[in-house]
């Protein structure tokens, strides 16, 4: 866990949730798992207010908890899903491209408050549809409700964990802390709700003036409030699934870059057969028959099955190796190597960064060390065709960046300069780890500077205000 990750997330929790959440998840960051009277102790803040910060940060998925050997319950801080805030309103245009207006107030609904059952969401996502529609037109239960179940179809959202039924019946003590289980099958299971009724607008602050106060209604409605029809079964957004649409959206845009656009719609069928059968962190899809892949391809996209199979071939025969030959059955068996393509978009994404940041030269260095795997710097300006002193300074500069490391091959144990063989080479997972540490401190920065600017303005209105007294 790098500073900079660590002072982004004190920013998004501070953000978010508070100070005092702020002080208790970057607390758990910093130490990792800890009982509750120990962050307590160390935070030096009250036990009911550490209490609620952690009710707060396991409602939103941000801490995890489990149970000692020794019965004692620790909390454990989840730093990467913290992170994935900063993406919160990339997963909620999605949802929004994909399932109109009514998907993206489910999926922000969610991510706003963690947990909510289906009832709870579909009554709440229909009132606020109803409040931006013309006077007399409301959102029906129905709509909303089958927007949600398309989600929970394509693993946008899922189940959370419940406590087993036989830990309830238990006779004996309660443990510690519930243990939370729920099996796959069930994770995408939506229960058959028969929810009845159309979205409600709120009323006007002349109508609360009129009616009854406001501690009496509250006390109306919760003596009249009916049984939760699904109650005990919460929902939440399935982050890794958005991710996986991401990473598959890369990747239709790179073929489309590389070859055409009838090679990048073929991908994109078959990422679309395989996004609910793959697992998100799977090394390649699941094997997919040439026939298959013609019958899903859509409606109204006119190619021959054997165009198809001469793209398909195309594909597989590619350096890059994006698609794999898998089998000859049903015309032949292709899978996507989901590994190999993250790869190759990573190292384009560095070699755009050395292009943009050192020039074109620098970045035909950085293209022939990679290809070359290891090259002397007499190497370099031999192959790159530049100049000694010129590629000196460039190999140095990437080198200083940590774009290029040196490795150094001594032939004898006394690692004399003159007996020894320093290579340039290029680790790319080290590359790509340091540029997103770059990106996260960016960020860091952007929000303080948005914060102070933020502060200045609201000084200077004061101060005017002040003056016109």
């Amino acid at each position: 866990m790098t500073q900079a990750e660590i002072k982004l997330c004190s920013l998004l929790l501070q953000e978010h949730f508070g100070e005092i959440v702020e002080k208790i998840g970057v607390h758990l960051i910093r130490t990792g798992s800890q009982p509750l009277r120990v962050i307590a102790h160390d935070t030096r803040t009250p036990l009911d207010q550490v209490k609620k910060a952690l009710c707060v940060l396991i409602q939103h998925n941000l801490v995890i908890y489990q149970v000692h050997k020794r019965g004692m319950v620790e909390y454990e801080a989840q730093c990467s899903r913290v992170l994935r805030m900063l993406r919160y309103p990339r997963y909620i245009y999605t949802a929004k491209t994909l399932y109109s207006d009514t998907g993206e107030l489910i999926v922000e609904e969610l991510l706003l408050n963690g947990k909510m059952t289906m009832s709870a969401l579909v009554k709440k996502v229909a009132d606020r549809l109803t409040e931006t529609m013309e006077d007399g037109k409301t959102m029906d239960y129905g709509e909303v409700s089958s927007t949600f179940v398309r989600l929970a179809d394509t693993h946008f959202v899922q189940r959370c964990p419940l406590v087993p039924a036989t830990e309830n019946s238990d006779p004996g003590p309660p443990p510690p802390a519930p243990t939370l289980v729920i099996s796959e099958k069930d994770m995408y299971l939506v229960p058959k709700l028969n929810l009845i009724g159309k979205g409600k607008r709120r009323r006007s602050s002349e109508d609360d003036a009129i009616g009854e106060p406001k501690a009496k209604r509250l006390k109306h409605t919760t003596d009249n409030k009916e049984p939760i029809p699904d109650d005990g079964i919460y929902w939440q957004a399935n982050l890794d699934r958005f991710h996986q649409h991401f990473r598959d959206q890369a990747i239709v845009s790179a073929v489309a870059n590389r070859m055409d656009q009838t090679s990048s719609e073929i991908m994109r069928t078959m990422l679309r057969m395989s996004e609910v059968t793959t697992p998100s962190g799977a090394p390649f899809t699941q094997p997919l028959s040439s026939n298959e892949i013609f019958r899903s391809l859509p409606v109204g996209y006119n190619i021959s099955k054997q165009v198809l199979d001469q793209y398909l071939t195309l594909l597989a025969d590619d350096p890059l190796e994006f698609v794999a030959k898998s089998g000859d059955s049903g015309g032949g068996m292709y899978v996507i190597n989901l590994h190999k393509v993250l790869g190759s978009l990573a190292t384009a994404t560095l070699e755009s960064v050395v292009q943009e940041r050192f020039g074109s030269r620098c970045a035909r260095i950085f293209r022939l060390v990679l290809q070359k795997k290891h090259l002397e710097q007499k190497q370099v300006e031999d192959f790159a065709m530049i100049p000694a002193k010129e590629a000196k300074d460039m190999l140095y500069k990437m080198l200083s960046e940590n774009f290029i490391l040196l490795q150094e091959i001594p032939k004898t144990p006394d690692h004399a300069p003159s007996r020894t063989f320093y290579l340039y080479t290029v680790n790319i997972l080290s590359a790509a780890r340091m540029l997103l540490h770059r990106c996260y401190k960016s960020i860091a920065n952007l929000i303080e500077r948005r914060q102070f600017e933020t502060k200045e303005n609201k000084l200077q209105v004061q101060r005017r205000h002040s003056y016109k007294r």
